[in-house]
Formats: structure tokens, sequence, C-alpha cells
């Protein structure tokens, strides 16, 4: 009973969230997938649809509903960018493999209650392994979700999994964000373990909702650091989450929603959440406000342009897509403008 009543908390949680400040649908973008290697395309998941560019924005194409519910999740193929996953609120994955012309359901070997998919993680290596965080836990597929099978071994206290983080040095490593902590796996999430020392007392533990970690974010860099944004503010580990610090106690909110770092430059990293998006230079020792150009505030998801850094994007709760091009010093709407048909000769 307990577990359920977790989980219908959590998704009432992410109703909330999803629909603060809307008053169009599409102009809540809760997911954004940028391609590996060609800047001009990009998806993005509203409440209502999953929406294309080819054009950097400047037109879309909106993909007819293949889900009786909202997508909460995108995620491109790194090495097969014409692939795209989709995980929704009530109908668990859905697969392209020809750009999102085409959806079809990917679910065998997931529980009938595996509904609502939080984030998909991608080996750096061997696109085909697949890692899924959901309401019941960490799913994996090592044939390009043909095939799921659980990996919760060791999950005992909490079974909704908010986040993945995969080293990317030693893929066989990694972090596991839950509604009660973090845990890590060192052996390809065969085995979890808690690491929750100073992240969250073990006599909160229990709580409902304790610490949802919406975010997990390794340093490309140095993989022994990592940065976990969650409900109850911002952490950062140094030693593979055995031990973790708060930072950005300057932060206005301690809401984390999303978070990216910098690839070469992993001092520079972002937060977003209620307050908009906050910019550090020194890892995260000290913020700043990147806020200029923003309507509304209520950010949902932030992504980095995987070719150029100083590209980002931000989904908002209230005002749609927006774009900077200055590593965040302003940013711009992105309309999500249908693609006219062409004109009959």
């Amino acid at each position: 009973m307990m577990l359920i009543r977790m989980i219908a908390q959590y998704v009432a949680l992410i109703v909330i969230l999803l629909s603060l400040g809307c008053q169009k649908d599409s102009e809540s973008v809760v997911s954004i997938a940028l391609h590996p290697t060609n800047a001009n395309i990009l998806y993005v998941a509203t409440n209502d649809a999953v929406y294309k560019s080819r054009d950097a924005g400047a037109s879309w194409e909106r993909f007819p509903s293949f889900s009786a519910r909202r997508v909460t999740t995108l995620a491109i193929d790194p090495q097969l960018p014409a692939t795209v996953y989709a995980g929704t609120m009530g109908d668990a994955v859905y697969k392209s493999p020809d750009g999102g012309q085409h959806w079809l359901p990917h679910n065998v070997g997931l529980k009938e209650h595996v509904s609502f998919v939080n984030q998909f993680v991608f080996h750096p290596a061997l696109s085909e392994k697949i890692y899924a965080a959901t309401t019941v836990g960490v799913y994996y597929t090592k044939d390009a979700g043909r095939e799921w099978v659980e990996r919760m071994n060791g999950m005992k206290e909490v079974h909704i999994v908010t986040s993945i983080g995969i080293d990317p040095k030693n893929p066989a490593i990694l972090y596991g964000g839950t509604t009660g902590g973090i845990y890590r796996s060192d052996d390809g999430a065969m085995n979890w373990k808690k690491i929750n020392n100073g992240l969250i007392p073990e006599s909160e533990l229990m709580a409902a909702m304790a610490l949802g970690v919406n975010a997990i974010e390794i340093d490309r860099v140095n993989s022994d650091i990592v940065y976990a944004g969650t409900t109850k503010g911002l952490f950062r580990t140094g030693n593979k989450g055995e031990q973790w610090e708060r930072i950005g106690l300057s932060l206005p909110d301690p809401f984390v929603s999303s978070l990216v770092i910098h690839p070469t430059e992993p001092s520079r990293l972002y937060v977003g959440g209620p307050g908009g998006v906050w910019k550090s230079l020194d890892s995260g020792k000290s913020w700043q406000t990147v806020n200029h150009g923003l309507d509304t505030l209520n950010v949902r998801a932030l992504a980095m342009a995987p070719g150029n850094p100083q590209t980002l994007y931000t989904g908002t709760n209230g005002s749609g897509l927006y774009r900077s091009t200055d590593a965040g010093a302003t940013w711009a709407p992105v309309p999500l403008k249908m693609a006219q048909p062409p004109t009959p000769n």
C-alpha cells in the first residue's frame, strides 16, 4: 500500500509540474532531444504532442498522437539518430525507427504496471543497450527495446526511479535517482547499493517523496564527480557518491528540475527550476541568474547542443521553448509553428 501511495503522489506531482502556468498545451515543453550531429534537427514533447524541427526551430512537424497518454521524455539514439524513443505517462515505451514518422510500442518484458517512464540513458559505446527509469524501478534492454528486463536488485526501500546517470568512462557504473535518494551500481545495474551519505538522513528515507532526484549529471573529465538535482536542492560528490555535499545554497528555490554540464569545461553548469535558469562557472560554488528573455521562469527542461555548448534550449511550463546562442546570457523564443504545405503549381 505504501508503494501505491508513493506512486500516486509522484504521478500527481508530475501532473502538477507539467501543467503549471499552461494556457495552451503546446506552451508546456517537458522534454527536449537534440540530434547528436545535425544542429538543425530537434524534437520536443509538450503536454499534447511530439514535435520535430529540421530547420533549427524555424518550422515544426507535429506527429499524430501515437499514445493515449502524455509523452514525458524523449531520447535520440546517439549512434543511429533516426531512431527516437518516447516514454509516456500511461503507455510506457514507444520507438520510431524513421525520425518520428512511425511509432510502435516497445514494451515486451515490462510489467503491466510499468506505465510511467521518466528517462532513457544509452550505453556510451553500444547504443542498443538502454536503461529506463520508471515508476517501478530500473529496466534494461540489450536489443534496442525489443525486450526489457528488470534491474532492481538492492533497491529495497524505494522503487520509483526518477533519473539515471551512466559513467561515460566506465559504463558499468550507473547512478539511480529515486524518490528516496540515490543508488549506485558497479556492475551494469545487476546490483545496487544505497549512497545517501550527506544526501538524506536515514530517518527520513521511508517518508513518501522524501527526496526526489530529478536529474543526475556526471563530470566527463573526472567521472568521480557527480551532481544531483533534487526536490530539496543541488548536491555534489567527488567520490562516486560515497559522500555528498549540498551546494547552490544561494539558489532562490531548492527544487531543481533539470541540470546540464559543459562537456569539456565541467566547471560550467546550468540548473533549471521554478526560479528559471542559473549558471555557475566554478563547479557550483557561486551562481548567476541567466533569465534574460524568458517570459516564464518555471523551467522544466534544459538541453545543451552536442556540437556547440554555447547553444542551449530550455522548455518552460507556460511559454514554450527558448534558445540561447550565447551560453545563456540571452534567450529567444522558438515558437512551435507548423511548416506550411507546399503551394500547388
